[in-house]
């Protein structure tokens, strides 16, 4: 079973990059260009995963992410901030119940890592069926 991906950002181009990254590895992914728009399609979309961008305009992503946690139906629902992020802009996200941070510009396959993480927990299984895709194994020679 496939994931949920919600994928929050203003620019139209990143949007469309996160998209075909997570449809290529089996995500149904729906966007939204800011944070208003997120809080307004999040209940019927029904998102495994949250990804916000944190400069947006009407509401940034913060913000947007402190609104879904406040929330008793989006409350528990993994959110990660993908963004040029500052120190101070990671603090804030922790504060505010982010879950992972990503900065830009970043590898597909990070992302990709990342949101496998969050939706089917530490150890997902990589695509050609083997376990622990994070770790390699030791080989001493």
């Amino acid at each position: 079973m496939s994931g949920r991906v919600l994928v929050v950002d203003d620019n139209r181009v990143i949007r469309q990059l996160i998209r075909v990254n997570l449809e290529l590895e089996g995500f149904e992914v729906v966007t939204a260009a800011d944070g208003a728009e997120c809080l307004k399609v999040v209940h019927e979309v029904r998102p495994d995963v949250i990804t916000l961008d944190v400069v947006m305009p009407r509401l940034d992503g913060l913000r947007t992410a402190a609104r879904l946690r406040s929330d008793a139906r989006t409350g528990r629902v993994p959110i990660a901030i993908i963004s040029a992020c500052t120190r101070h802009e990671v603090d804030t996200g922790v504060a505010a119940g982010v879950d992972a941070f990503l900065a830009k510009p970043f590898e597909p396959a990070e992302l990709v890592r990342l949101v496998r993480r969050l939706v089917y927990g530490e150890d997902p299984p990589s695509m050609d069926g083997r376990h622990g895709a994070g770790r390699a194994e030791s080989t001493r020679g």
